[in-house]
Formats: C-alpha cells, structure tokens, sequence
C-alpha cells in the first residue's frame, strides 16, 4: 500500500493553490476549477472545494476546520527555505528548530489554518530513518 494524496477541502480552492504553488514550488494540475493536484515525488497535495464533499458524503467535511493533522514536506535545506519565506508566509508557528527524533522543523499555517511542516533530517539517525 502507498499513501496516494492527502485532500484539503477548502471554500477558496484559488487562493489554497496559489499558497502551495508558491511553498513548495510545484506547479498545480487542475482538473476542474473545483480541484486541483500538486504533484510531488512521493505524494500528491489535492486541493478540492467545498462543493467536492457532497460526491462522497454530505458534511463529511469541513474546510478552514483542521486541528489534528499536519501536512509534512521532507525538503533540503529548511533554514534556506525558510529565508526565502518569511517575508510570505503569515502565520509562523514555530521558526526552524532542531527536533529531538532529529528533523530540523518549520512550523506554519496555511491560508485555512491548516498545519504545514517542512522538515530536514539533521542526525544520521535522521537521514537514515528517512531514505527511501
């Protein structure tokens, strides 16, 4: 089994794209103004609108409502990233901090709330727990 995607429901599908688009420097494959993909190399990013839920399950979701889950990138350099983001993003949790399983981590917000983790291995423990 292989985690495909992970879907973030949203009433704003416009501006969630363009917030990823611009941290992660991938570019969005729209399907339909309603939904959109950012594709990485290991897992897909799915930005959906709120007019997606009712396809599966009538208020089985509900968008700007996140408080469990964090979106987590493995990046190169999260310190030089965060340099080239500061200035964009808005809602700093947590600057570049070393964690003690030995991922250097940045901790923000997205424009809906949602938590985003760009992290990079540190420790050799780390780096070893992390290759692919």
């Amino acid at each position: 089994m292989n985690l495909a995607s992970i879907r973030v429901i949203t009433a704003d599908v416009a501006r969630l794209v363009a917030f990823y688009e611009r941290v992660t420097g991938v570019e969005a494959r729209w399907s339909t103004e309603d939904f959109a993909e950012l594709v990485t190399a290991s897992a897909t990013v799915a930005v959906a609108s709120t007019r997606t839920v009712p396809l599966f399950a009538p208020g089985a979701a509900r968008p700007a409502d996140n408080h469990t889950v964090i979106i987590e990138f493995l990046v190169e350099d999260v310190d030089h990233l965060y340099r080239d983001l500061a200035a964009f993003l808005e809602d700093v949790v947590q600057a570049p901090t070393t964690m003690p399983w030995g991922n250097r981590s940045l901790l923000f917000r997205d424009p809906d709330g949602n938590l985003v983790n760009f992290f990079t291995p540190v420790t050799p423990a780390a780096t070893a727990r992390l290759a692919r």
